[in-house]
């Protein structure tokens, strides 16, 4: 799991430099402080499971599997790319690792976890249809019928909000009358519970419990992420609605550096391995990016395919 967080942060502050030298544009969202989540939830999870995410899925996306390389190409809008360069670093997606996509809509990928573990019950298979999404997902309409349907049909479900205190620029505080989330989804009768999601192993064993109780078929499951993310909302947010010593406070419990430590403190010779995934890492890094820059550009005759399901024009 400490090589998982590693990746993810190296991987995103590379596209930070990227986009700075205006090779990848675009919006971009950056999950930096928020990879014991991804990492933790990920690594518990089947291949037979689907998942969802937000628009803040770089490292979902890593975790789950997908090649930097192809995730790297999509960044910089090539034609290899996961998404064949037409959703950039917000629509990342590969159905053969049953993943669903980032989703640029906030609350949208609610539903489709819903009709995604509808399909797993018609089917009769035991995936899960696991669906990350952020705090300001709790404003939208999309997020309450989601789950009253998800509860009312007792679907295969695992709700995984990443509650990072802000909605864009707005406080969690300033939003909700309720802040504490996990309450909103125990309203609609599915269990639900914060986890500490600046700690990697809480994350996975409060995922691994989850998934034992929506795989026995009681109920959907909520999971409340309690997270930061150290940089701004976006490429392009000023970030003038927190100060700086709330982050750096934040910054105290870096989820790498606090899993790194606790390792140390059990005898586990962390510096080495961290040197050796360092390595391998920036290795890993370095030839995403020669591949996606020497990735083709979609043909522009090849505009209009895929708007339609070319299956069915057949």
């Amino acid at each position: 799991m400490l090589a998982q967080m590693v990746r993810i942060r190296r991987f995103e502050e590379a596209c930070v430099q990227l986009y700075s030298q205006t090779r990848i544009r675009g919006f971009m969202h950056l999950c930096i402080g928020e990879e014991a989540v991804a990492a933790g939830v990920m690594g518990a999870l089947a291949e037979r499971d689907a998942v969802v995410s937000t628009y803040r899925e770089h490292g979902h996306a890593l975790a789950r599997g997908l090649p930097m390389p192809e995730v790297m190409a999509e960044m910089f809008g090539r034609a290899s790319g996961s998404s064949r360069g037409r959703g950039g670093s917000m629509h990342l997606f590969d159905t053969t690792r049953r993943f669903y996509g980032g989703n640029a809509i906030v609350a949208g990928g609610l539903p489709l976890a819903v009709g995604l573990g509808l399909a797993e019950r018609m089917q009769h298979r035991d995936g899960v249809a696991v669906c990350f999404f952020g705090d300001g997902a709790a404003a939208e309409g999309e997020f309450h019928e989601s789950l009253n349907l998800a509860a009312l049909w007792r679907l295969p479900v695992l709700f995984v909000c990443e509650n990072n205190l802000y909605a864009m620029g707005t406080s969690i505080e300033r939003e909700l009358a309720v802040p504490d989330l996990a309450l909103h989804a125990a309203a609609y009768g599915m269990p639900a519970w914060p986890v500490d999601g600046m700690d990697v192993e809480a994350v996975d064993q409060a995922t691994r419990r989850a998934l034992d109780d929506v795989r026995s078929g009681e109920a959907p499951v909520f999971l409340e992420m309690r997270t930061y993310r150290f940089r701004a909302h976006s490429m392009y947010d000023p970030e003038l609605y927190r100060d700086k010593a709330e982050v750096a406070h934040w910054r105290e419990r870096d989820p790498v550096e606090v899993f790194a430590a606790r390792l140390r403190g059990e005898g586990v010779a962390v510096d080495e391995e961290l040197t050796l995934v360092e390595s391998a890492v920036a290795a890993e890094i370095a030839e995403a990016v020669s591949f996606a820059e020497a990735a083709p550009l979609e043909p522009v005759e090849d505009l209009t395919r895929f708007v339609h399901s070319e299956e069915g024009q057949r």
